[in-house]
């Protein structure tokens, strides 16, 4: 089955996240929730409502600090095919392959089978984690045309590693068949790339959903690392930017950008910038800038500020990974001690205030004017690890002059 949208939360607050999703009419009752052995569960959404789903409100309605949205590449299967038998259709594939070689099936081998993997249409994704035992290369001939019908695809590739060459592109090995470009869709926009040199990023749903509800008619935008596309296009296709200047330096990337830009019917609004950014050769131009890399997008900040127009200045969307700190319930400090949450939500409003200041000095060195910058908004996108919270700052810079015209 193809990916499914989850609320993924904590274990505790299942029973309130579902019980708000099913009085929105988002909660997929044919689907089953999940319980992942890190403590959080999976509630599946109707693919229909997803981007109607207001996250900030179930954030505020329910006293949680996990609240986003994933995509379960496999787990959440409809009630009617859940089954007491210990045996999946892969494992009982794999089963019949190894006895008819004269293998003994073994507990081993079960715990050496894919718990998960991405699916991009007919091509499942595998991790590094699964058929590490010596046995399964005895039978690579047949093994993986077997795995990849127990997974109900056509096409099987594996992944051993993020490649440090700079682009984080993935080492993939295509293990059955010969191309290796894929399709995904999501909220009508078609994104293709090819899986041996990009990734997909379907953590972002959220933050594309949110993008794609702008309004930017009008607008010049510049994506300083707009990767395939992922918010460049919902800038063009659903926001209605006037013109998008897109910037990356991956040439994989792109290749799968300019032909994402082609198949949605966007490229005469788009202009992409292969290199590094901090090179563009462009000034004064931009009404919005977008600054989508994680852990952080500090080093595209002098580039962004140089770009918003001088008269008129515009918004910035900042991506950052914000830590925060661990809850210590033996501190002195009982009485001022703060929620896990709370705490959270002023470290990221810490960061913001840093940042905005940061950006006000940036665009005075940029412009030799002093700027005035104003906090709109600071969006929660996932909890991309431990106590480390992806956010986006949504951050209005504009010349002191034009605020001082307008009072």
């Amino acid at each position: 089955m193809d990916a499914v949208p989850c609320l993924r939360v904590s274990s505790c607050h299942t029973q309130q996240f579902r019980n708000r999703l099913q009085l929105s009419g988002a909660f997929d009752h044919s689907l089953s929730l999940v319980k992942d052995p890190d403590g959080t569960v999976l509630l599946p959404i109707l693919p229909s409502c997803l981007s109607q789903l207001d996250l900030q409100s179930l954030r505020n309605t329910v006293p949680s600090d996990l609240c986003e949205i994933v995509f379960s590449q496999s787990p959440c299967l409809p009630k009617k095919h859940k089954t007491k038998m210990g045996q999946n259709k892969l494992e009982k594939m794999l089963q019949e392959l190894l006895e008819s070689r004269g293998e003994r099936w073994m507990e081993e081998f079960r715990a050496d089978l894919p718990r998960s993997f991405q699916r991009h249409g007919d091509l499942v994704l595998l991790g590094d984690s699964c058929f590490t035992l010596p046995l399964w290369r005895k039978i690579d001939d047949q093994l993986w045309s077997v795995v990849a019908s127990g997974l109900g695809a056509r096409r099987l590739a594996k992944m051993s590693r993020i490649s440090s060459d700079g682009f984080r592109s993935p080492v993939v090995t295509v293990l059955l068949g010969e191309n290796s470009w894929v399709k995904h869709v999501d909220n009508g926009i078609s994104y293709e790339f090819d899986v041996t040199k990009c990734m997909f990023s379907a953590g972002n749903i959220t933050e594309k959903l949110r993008v794609a509800a702008f309004n930017c008619r009008g607008e010049t935008v510049v994506d300083l690392y707009a990767g395939i596309g992922y918010f460049t296009l919902p800038y063009l296709v659903h926001s209605k930017a006037s013109h998008v200047h897109a910037c990356e330096w991956n040439p994989a990337a792109v290749e799968a950008l300019q032909k994402n830009l082609q198949s949605n019917g966007v490229s005469d609004r788009c202009t992409v910038h292969q290199g590094d950014n901090r090179q563009l050769q462009l000034c004064d131009v931009a009404d919005r800038v977008n600054l989508g890399l994680i852990p952080s997008s500090e080093d595209g900040w002098p580039v962004a500020c140089r770009l918003l127009k001088r008269t008129t200045g515009g918004v910035l969307h900042i991506h950052q990974n914000v830590t925060s700190p661990l809850h210590n319930p033996a501190a002195n400090d009982a009485p001022r001690r703060l929620s896990g949450k709370k705490a959270g939500r002023e470290v990221w409003k810490a960061w913001a205030d840093e940042t905005a200041a940061r950006i006000a000095s940036l665009l005075r060195d940029a412009t030799g004017a002093p700027w005035l910058t104003n906090i709109q908004h600071i969006e929660h996108v996932k909890s991309y690890a431990p106590h480390v919270h992806h956010v986006v700052l949504d951050l209005e810079c504009r010349p002191s002059l034009m605020e001082t015209e307008r009072s």
